[in-house]
């Protein structure tokens, strides 16, 4: 039997940086979502409050107006994720890393420019595509010998993880480095807004008055590796990754069906992997963005795997905002702290319930935990969830 260990965490979000200190912030019930200017306008987000010369000082790399923010806070959160971990080892390593946004941060400056008739740099472009920016943060971590770049919207991290979990259990890598990370941009703020689903107050998932997203930042990596490469390593098991599964409702270019099919059968595929019963999930990090659509079909999808007894289950998003692809990792990292810390966190902002169930949980509880679900389901019903078990 081939296991996949989780053995490093790397995670920056409005909330701070390192995974022990949002377990801490999230345990509180702290948000990192504030009034954020953006130009001339102002809007709730998760801004992580660092600029790009102090991100590339804690990198520990030489600033430059070229390189994306995207880059930079994958860079970060990779960082602390391999720890002390080398390449000069047996096995070869694969990176695997989710992004939507890539370097629109940079490309905007050059539109906005040249919309003012002032002078362009087409350099801005150079981070544009998504793999330059997993390229970027590949070249100065390691020697990988599989580098991918997956880009499925709001499920992109987690569909990262899941790859490397196959890579590992097939047997094809035994060491994988897998996450996401995107960065705030005027490009996404005006799509949401278009789209009516951000929020202009504080971002209220699983409410029956909740209107819409808060957008957030960040960026969150997880060291997977096999048990061969544990003994080599020296590194030590955090947590194993036994499920995950990936549907997909094909139901609206951006929504999911109302009875959240998709979602439906992520879980309980990802049940099946895990070879898990419904009632052994102790704790639900669930997608929960605040949009009227993805709450009640969550919650449909849910009752429908689960039944009268889904688990405890909470969105941090009320504490990050959404962080688009990198959301995936960024809760999978806070899914593994559940997992170590014994504690299922609470779900901010919540004045009236959109569902009666108590397993709700409008404030964190310690509990045993032996099995946590993360649900991350992107545009177009792409639906992932993944399962982490104790050691």
């Amino acid at each position: 039997m081939i296991n996949v260990n989780v053995t490093g965490l790397g995670v920056v979000t409005a909330l701070g940086i390192s995974a022990k200190h949002h377990f801490n912030q999230l345990r509180s019930g702290v948000t990192g979502i504030s009034h954020y200017q953006r130009d001339e306008q102002f809007l709730y987000a998760g801004k992580v409050h660092f600029t790009n010369l102090q991100l590339s000082k804690l990198c520990k790399v030489d600033y430059s107006d070229y390189t994306s923010r995207t880059a930079l806070l994958g860079l970060l959160a990779a960082k602390e994720a391999l720890g002390s971990t080398n390449f000069d080892l047996k096995y070869p390593a694969a990176f695997i890393s989710g992004t939507t946004v890539g370097g629109m941060d940079l490309s905007e400056q050059y539109f906005d420019a040249k919309s003012k008739g002032k002078p362009t740099d087409a350099a801005l472009f150079a981070m544009h595509d998504l793999g330059a920016n997993t390229d970027f943060i590949a070249k100065i971590l390691g020697d990988f010998q599989y580098i991918n770049t997956i880009s499925t919207a709001c499920s992109s991290a987690a569909n990262a993880i899941m790859q490397g979990a196959q890579l590992i259990k097939s047997g094809q890598y035994h060491r994988v480095l897998v996450g996401g990370t995107d960065a705030l941009c005027k490009f996404t703020i005006e799509g949401f807004k278009s789209l009516m689903i951000y929020d202009s107050e504080l971002c209220q998932p699983f409410d029956a008055n909740r209107r819409g997203l808060n957008l957030g930042e960040g960026a969150a990596y997880l060291l997977l590796e096999s048990d061969e490469s544990i003994i080599e390593s020296g590194n030590k098991c955090l947590a194993k990754v036994t499920g995950w599964a990936n549907r997909n409702d094909a139901f609206h270019n951006t929504g999911t069906s109302p009875e959240g099919v998709g979602a439906q059968k992520a879980m309980q595929a990802a049940l099946e992997i895990a070879n898990l019963r419904p009632p052994e999930i102790d704790y639900i990090n669930a997608h929960g963005t605040g949009t009227q659509n993805n709450d009640s079909s969550e919650l449909a999808a849910m009752e429908a795997v689960f039944g009268n007894e889904v688990p405890d289950f909470s969105s941090t998003k009320g504490a990050t905002g959404h962080t688009l692809a990198a959301s995936g990792s960024i809760e999978a990292v806070f899914s593994v702290e559940s997992l170590i810390q014994g504690c299922a966190y609470g779900n901010l902002n919540i004045s009236s319930p959109a569902t009666a169930s108590k397993a709700l949980l409008r404030k964190a509880v310690s509990k045993d935990i032996q099995h946590v679900m993360s649900n991350s389901f992107g545009f177009g019903g792409n639906s992932t969830s993944l399962i982490f078990s104790k050691c």
